[in-house]
């Protein structure tokens, strides 16, 4: 079976990046499918070319169509069904689409995967702008019949319930750590190490949060469960900022930005507790990165963030500030044998979620979406 994937998500550096990158991985290295990728950016077209270099290291893509545009200029095209994929990748059986863009191939079995339905369930949290192109993306997926991808049981229930879709078509595929981010651990030296701790100044015992500064992310209620116990510790954020307005100036508060992989190896190294209390998430891929490191995890006791954490993680009612700094303190208060048993309760829930079984399960559901589309055909 030959598959096409849209790999344009990888410039990005953000959640849907290292899904598409861990995607990659787990297709080429568990799966015996020809894999071909697609994908644009004008200003980035580079980088994406590296990252593809990257990812090729277990075999060979068939073929990449990569186009020097603009992903705004494709999003016209295709929405006046122009510019079919298939026009540079004539030979495919299924294409796997990125979330944000559908294509105009009518003629071509269409998988896509739905990472979480956050901006529906919390509207206030959502950018008007992504939202609509969102909506767009969710109406071409219905009117396609495409079968969905969700990394949780949380957001397969979202996709049937909001968006209409049928059971049979929705499928849950728990993602994986990155493998990038376990040789990055294997390969930073203490020199290294101790150099990008000096670069980051951690110098005092710090909670950490990594991700993109949106309201949904709920970092508000993270600073004011925060500021009592901020004599002791610092709070670090650490990911791209985006449009949730935070006050900033407070001491022991830090906003690093977008950080290397590098660096995020070495901050949930160094993090007391790694404090992820978003109102909501389709998975929440740090808390395995978090669990991976050795450092204990303080999260939400909701959608795909449960299913995660397990009862490897402290988890708190986001909505309530006492309830996070709660979780937060009875990490820091546990005893040696309190301590070692979660450790062994983050190896293990961490084991669960691999990369073998996510291109393996991946690979069935692309095998369905075949079928399905060539006995439509057929009817």
């Amino acid at each position: 079976m030959h598959v096409g994937v849209d790999v344009t998500s990888l410039i990005y550096d953000r959640g849907v990046s290292r899904y598409t990158a861990n995607l990659i991985i787990s297709l080429l290295k568990y799966t015996p499918l020809d894999v071909s990728v697609y994908g644009v950016s004008f200003r980035q077209y580079q980088k994406l070319i590296t990252k593809l270099d990257e990812l090729e290291t277990q075999r060979s893509f068939r073929h990449r169509a990569l186009r020097r545009v603009p992903v705004e200029l494709v999003e016209r095209l295709w929405q006046m069904g122009l510019l079919p994929v298939k026009k540079h990748l004539p030979a495919l059986d299924v294409f796997h689409s990125w979330d944000w863009l559908q294509p105009p191939d009518k003629d071509l079995a269409l998988v896509s995967t739905i990472h979480d339905l956050a901006m529906l369930r919390f509207p206030e949290t959502a950018h008007p702008k992504v939202l609509k192109a969102h909506q767009r993306s969710w109406r071409v997926l219905k009117q396609r019949q495409a079968h969905i991808i969700t990394p949780s049981l949380a957001t397969k229930k979202d996709v049937i319930e909001y968006l209409d879709i049928p059971p049979h078509q929705v499928h849950v595929v728990h993602e994986a750590l990155p493998e990038s981010l376990i040789r990055l651990a294997h390969s930073l030296n203490e020199t290294d190490y101790q150099a990008i701790k000096e670069k980051l100044k951690l110098k005092r015992p710090f909670l950490l949060f990594v991700g993109t500064t949106e309201p949904r992310k709920n970092l508000k209620r993270l600073i004011q469960a925060w500021q009592p116990l901020s004599k002791e510790l610092d709070l670090i954020i650490a990911g791209a900022e985006g449009w949730d307005k935070l006050k900033k100036g407070l001491k022991g508060l830090r906003f690093l930005g977008q950080v290397t992989d590098q660096e995020l190896v070495v901050l949930y190294t160094e993090a007391q507790v790694f404090v992820y209390p978003s109102l909501y998430e389709g998975f929440g891929l740090p808390i395995l990165e978090s669990f991976y490191f050795g450092t204990p995890v303080v999260t939400s006791d909701n959608s795909g963030m449960r299913e995660v954490a397990g009862n490897a993680a402290e988890l708190v009612n986001p909505e309530d500030p006492e309830s996070i700094r709660a979780g937060i303190l009875k990490i820091l208060n546990e005893d040696k044998e309190a301590e070692s048993v979660r450790r062994q309760r983050m190896v293990i829930r961490g084991q669960m979620f691999s990369l073998k079984r996510m291109g393996l399960e991946t690979a069935k559901v692309y095998k369905l979406a075949k079928k399905e589309y060539e006995a439509g055909l057929l009817s």
